[in-house]
């Protein structure tokens, strides 16, 4: 008889139940992506030289830990508050306090497990998507990567598992051990904040100060080795709540007092905001977390991205070089429609590389002179025969004949001189694209074709630079990005949750306010206002986070970690943007039916 009643109750909330359960299930697979990079040693050593990458991994696993417990803590709330009045009428009707304990018990499990498990699903979709998206939109080189690994899976299986289990004991204690009528009347009870200025002081004392000494952490990183990555992670969460505990409960308060709350429906803006406030300032500060780890992976991902054509470009001004290059090849180099392209005849001897000195006073040959090794600022530098036989750069047009291995030196003679030479004469074809990236693919086939191989220690020039660079900043391009979308994901599930599993509450309200004559276009703008708040705030803190933040990877990038910032910016601003379209239009169709 219990069953069919709690059956009756899930049909009758179908769409909170929904919300709970589509909030579990991307919580479950984001935690899956996270621990499908973290557990996998084997991809971790394999593409990446940084020796810490492991344990900056696994202080990863303790931040995402730290946020699933707040995640499934807000979630078995939500599911407690819609089966308190439920249970309450239970008791009323005399249905035994340790039938509806099991009852509470076996519903909290079997939505966990049903949700993780679809999570794991769900999660490996996820990572095969995202890393076919990766690999193949930024040409990266990944090695000892699986969609599908077991002990990702187990790991996200068992920890959510347990969770859960102890979250159905706890909704047992404290459903059985509460009466009937408390039960019943448990949803009207708001939580009004209350202003306490010296507590609320003391807190964002400490909060400005924990902040700092992470800030300080992530700054002398060099010195403080991963101790400073554990005192940033400790320091930065816990500061960031006391700000947000205390700031946020402040600023209700006193901007309800203010004249312009009288105005429209501002007032009934700031009353639902500080009808949960307590609950949204737990919520807010992992949102600002996860916006900081998001916007912080997707700037260092893009980061490597723009620095490896950097480093290519500052390497040799031509793509290329072909020894003979046959008429086929020849075509090849011409679809790509280079913007240089020269051949030079020569004679080789073990010790030296002898060439024409007119052929290079009629096309003078291109070299690169770097300005700023931290830029990766460069010059590009014409030189006729002379100035190149007394250039120190003029290694490069060897790169272009033997590739990274330098054997000879070059040696520019006049026309007589060089036909005296007695040894067989050659042709070294160079040139250069607009873009080694854009032509990457034609690039290794002409790479395949000429030297049997697309092992760019046979082959010099950009390409070849590009290839080195690329494998080995691809790992670090990968982890940034695909962590960067997971932690989007993640951060668009807490905050959509949070928000939407209020709106069957709030419903009543704004039928209310439709009855008293409010316009269509007033409650709308009441709803923009207030999930605008909740998605400003822990943006504005995630912004500042990831400023500071980015002081860790100096030691890794060339050029500065801010260099192009711009861009991920503007490209994470459009993805919060929509995320927060999707969020007003669904609680717009449950508010305002």
């Amino acid at each position: 008889m219990l069953t069919k009643l709690a059956m009756t109750g899930f049909k009758h909330r179908w769409r909170d139940y929904l919300v709970l359960f589509s909030g579990l299930i991307m919580s479950s697979a984001i935690f899956y992506m996270f621990e499908a990079l973290a557990t996998n040693q084997s991809f971790l050593k394999q593409n990446t030289s940084i020796s810490m990458v492991g344990f900056i991994f696994q202080f990863g696993s303790v931040l995402l830990t730290i946020i699933t417990l707040v995640y499934i803590g807000y979630a078995n709330s939500f599911l407690l508050s819609m089966r308190k009045r439920d249970y309450g009428l239970f008791m009323l009707v005399g249905a035994r306090k340790s039938k509806i304990g099991q009852l509470i018990w076996l519903e909290t499990l079997l939505v966990g497990v049903a949700a993780t498990i679809i999570g794991i699903l769900v999660g490996t979709l996820l990572t095969a998507g995202v890393s076919h998206l990766l690999v193949n939109s930024l040409g990266l080189t990944i090695r000892h990567f699986s969609a599908w690994y077991t002990p990702a899976a187990m790991t996200t299986l068992l920890g959510y598992v347990g969770l859960f289990i102890i979250a159905g004991l706890f909704n047992l204690l404290a459903l059985t051990k509460t009466p009937a009528l408390k039960l019943l009347h448990s949803n009207d009870q708001p939580n009004r904040p209350q202003l306490k200025p010296a507590r609320q002081l003391l807190e964002i004392v400490i909060g400005l100060i924990a902040i700092g000494i992470g800030y300080w952490s992530m700054a002398h990183l060099a010195t403080l080795q991963l101790m400073g990555i554990g005192v940033a992670l400790v320091t930065i969460v816990l500061g960031t709540y006391l700000l947000f505990n205390a700031i946020f409960v402040w600023l209700m308060v006193a901007l309800k007092r203010l004249p312009f709350a009288q105005r429209g429906l501002s007032g009934f803006t700031l009353s639902q905001l500080s009808f949960r406030i307590r609950n949204y300032t737990k919520m807010l500060s992992i949102v600002a977390m996860l916006f900081a780890l998001s916007l912080g992976a997707i700037t260092v991902g893009m980061g490597f991205h723009q620095q490896i054509p950097l480093m290519a470009n500052a390497n040799n001004a031509y793509d290329m070089g072909l020894v003979n290059a046959t008429t086929a090849e020849r075509q090849q180099i011409a679809a790509m429609k280079p913007k240089t392209n020269a051949t030079y005849h020569f004679k080789a001897t073990k010790k030296a590389v002898y060439y024409q000195a007119a052929e290079f006073n009629r096309a003078p040959f291109t070299t690169i002179e770097v300005q700023d090794k931290h830029q990766l600022t460069y010059k590009a530098v014409q030189n006729k025969a002379a100035k190149l036989q007394q250039s120190t750069s003029n290694y490069q047009l060897m790169q272009l004949k033997d590739g990274v291995m330098i054997t000879a030196t070059p040696v520019f003679l006049s026309k007589t001189a060089y036909d005296k030479v007695n040894q067989p004469e050659q042709r070294l074809t160079v040139f250069a694209t607009n873009s080694v990236i854009t032509h990457r693919a034609a690039l290794k086939k002409l790479a395949k074709s000429h030297f049997h191989t697309a092992n760019p220690e046979r082959f010099g020039g950009r390409y070849a630079m590009y290839q080195m660079v690329n494998s080995m900043y691809s790992g670090l391009e990968f982890m940034g990005m695909f962590l960067g979308i997971a932690f989007l994901a993640m951060l668009a599930s807490c905050l959509m949750f949070k928000i939407l599993s209020g709106a069957d509450a709030d419903q009543h309200r704004y039928q209310m306010l439709d009855k008293v004559g409010t316009t269509k276009r007033q409650l709308k703008g009441a709803i923009n206002k207030e999930i605008a708040i909740l998605f400003i705030l822990p943006g504005i803190v995630g912004i500042v986070h990831v400023l500071f933040g980015l002081q860790m990877f100096k030691l890794i990038m060339i050029t500065s970690p801010y260099t192009g910032i711009w861009l991920p910016f503007v490209i994470f601003a459009g993805l919060y943007l929509l995320y927060y379209l999707i969020t007003i239009t669904i609680y717009r169709r449950i508010v305002l039916q």
